[in-house]
């Protein structure tokens, strides 16, 4: 059974310190002396918030991520016996791949790939989705392709977010076509990334450029929140045309 101990003990506070500031013999000094720690959990107590069992992996993948000496700390812990595939247990039940690619971590998706993380585990707080899902929701891009890089399955709407416009082309158009709704979300992604062609492309199939996404915010809402000007000046001529006028 998984040995768990609060957030606050002294020796939870010290591995969570070596972590953190890429302490790599301090924790391999930890860890020697403590063998069960590397797969132990630590229970958040101290904020309320952030309740839930965490094990080393997750706190060396926590935001905000890009500790010093990430890549090492993380395969010392593997080396150790982490499990790079441990759930979080919570809220949610995402691994540390997860939480790598929500902060835009590429050296931790890396080290946690080459570890053998599993690149399609479920389980994000974005439609218990894969780490792409988190990737793409929250924006984090350059986390995105290398996970595409690295082999990653990649849906309708994951495809508009990157711009991978041949991917979103052959989705649209082998087998059973897309509804209205997978349009327009992928729509509302294309713009989240500031992907102008497949945002037109979409568009042009019959996607809604007023489709309400996250947070109650339109295309042209997270387009301006990504700073993508060009994709802000498309949709506003969009929204200018008199109705029925397509060109």
């Amino acid at each position: 059974m998984t040995t768990t101990i609060d957030s606050q003990a002294p020796l939870a506070v010290a591995v969570t310190q070596a972590i953190r500031q890429g302490d790599v013999p301090g924790l391999r000094h930890l860890l020697a002396e403590n063998p069960w720690l590397a797969s132990a959990g630590i229970a958040e107590t101290a904020r309320p918030d952030c309740s839930g069992i965490r094990t080393l992996l997750h706190i060396a993948t926590d935001w905000p991520g890009h500790f010093p000496n990430g890549p090492q700390v993380l395969a010392a812990l593997v080396e150790a016996g982490a499990d790079p595939d441990a759930r979080f247990s919570g809220a949610h039940t995402e691994t540390p791949l997860h939480w790598a690619a929500s902060n835009d971590d590429v050296a931790a998706v890396d080290a946690l790939v080459a570890a053998g993380a599993d690149i399609e585990a479920p389980g994000a707080v974005i439609g218990d989705g894969t780490p792409l899902a988190d990737a793409c929701a929250f924006g984090q891009w350059r986390a995105a392709f290398r996970l595409v890089e690295h082999g990653a399955r990649v849906t309708f709407e994951e495809a508009a977010s990157l711009g991978l416009l041949g991917q979103v082309e052959a989705c649209a158009t082998a087998g059973e076509p897309p509804t209205p709704e997978e349009l327009s979300n992928a729509f509302w992604c294309a713009c989240h990334g500031g992907r102008l062609a497949t945002a037109q492309y979409l568009y042009g199939l019959g996607a809604d450029p007023d489709r309400i996404g996250y947070g109650d915010r339109t295309p042209v809402d997270i387009a301006r929140e990504q700073d993508a000007t060009d994709v802000v000046e498309w949709l506003s001529a969009v929204a200018a045309k008199p109705v029925g006028d397509s060109a």
